[in-house]
């Protein structure tokens, strides 16, 4: 009898969890209907914003139908996004591994913390858009100076959120591990860096979202493709609707890579999702 109850029980939990995906769902897409409704209403039926300062939605699609099947800012649709995307995947690959490695050297030495941070917290304050024109100095208009200033963006929420997930580590499973005669590296491993990883994911997130950020500024100057140039020749031009057309596709690819590092994230940490 207890083991149908519990058997029971478990089945309408599962179902549960089945439903509420769901619901979240249904209300994230009513939210998204609601928005696109009262747009659609703001410029369309009472007009009370001018095509001119905010586009209809009838506006952003032609908009969007132009970049796509005839091209602006000297390319379709998917060769300003692929440009884009490239910058920001290395960009962010650079930084994650350059990052997540400093991080963990100054987590698990104090030696090299001590001597690294001062450089680090003279660097941090600065803004990445800062290095834009040191950038082009140095590396000229080309793709390198995009991907050196989403690089700087990027890499200090790596190295931050790696270090307080290494310096966040119950220090008692460090000294039993150390008890039991694991050597360091085994210790590193085993121990610290999974438990540094969900504030490493942390870091890998906003790292992104920073990659994003500072591509579209970085791609503002002297830019021959890419979410950005498209934003600067739409501006040039006063064409609100591809503005907003450029602006959401920086949102959407954004939120496709966050959405792809989170696959990943629940694949590796499956024990924190369970």
């Amino acid at each position: 009898m207890t083991d149908n109850v519990a058997g029971g029980g478990d089945a309408a939990g599962m179902n549960i969890r089945r439903y509420l995906p769901q619901r979240r769902t249904l209300i994230s897409l009513a939210g998204l209907v609601i928005v696109l409704c009262l747009w659609a209403v703001v410029t369309m039926g009472l007009k009370l914003v001018s095509p001119v300062r905010f586009p209809s939605p009838l506006d952003t699609w032609s908009a969007a139908r132009q970049l796509i099947f005839t091209g602006y800012g000297g390319g379709l649709l998917w060769e300003q996004v692929w440009h884009s995307s490239r910058l920001v995947l290395l960009g962010f690959a650079v930084a994650a591994s350059s990052g997540v490695a400093l991080g963990i050297i100054m987590g698990i030495s104090r030696r090299a913390q001590l001597f690294i941070n001062p450089t680090f917290l003279l660097l941090r304050p600065i803004p990445p858009l800062a290095w834009i024109p040191l950038a082009i100095l140095w590396f000229g208009l080309g793709d390198t100076s995009k991907i050196f200033v989403i690089w700087y963006a990027a890499f200090v929420p790596c190295v931050l959120n790696t270090l307080a997930g290494i310096r966040t580590v119950d220090k008692t499973l460090i000294a039993a591990a150390r008890v039991h005669g694991a050597s360091p590296g085994r210790v590193l491993r085993e121990v610290q860096l999974p438990g540094a990883l969900p504030m490493v994911f942390t870091g890998l997130r906003l790292s992104l979202q920073a990659c994003w950020t500072t591509l579209v500024a970085a791609e503002l100057v002297g830019a021959f493709f890419g979410i950005g140039r498209v934003l600067v020749i739409a501006g040039q031009d006063i064409y609100p609707g591809m503005i907003l057309v450029a602006m959401l596709c920086v949102a959407a690819l954004g939120a496709g890579m966050t959405k792809v590092l989170t696959v990943i994230e629940q694949r590796l940490l499956a024990w924190r999702f369970a």
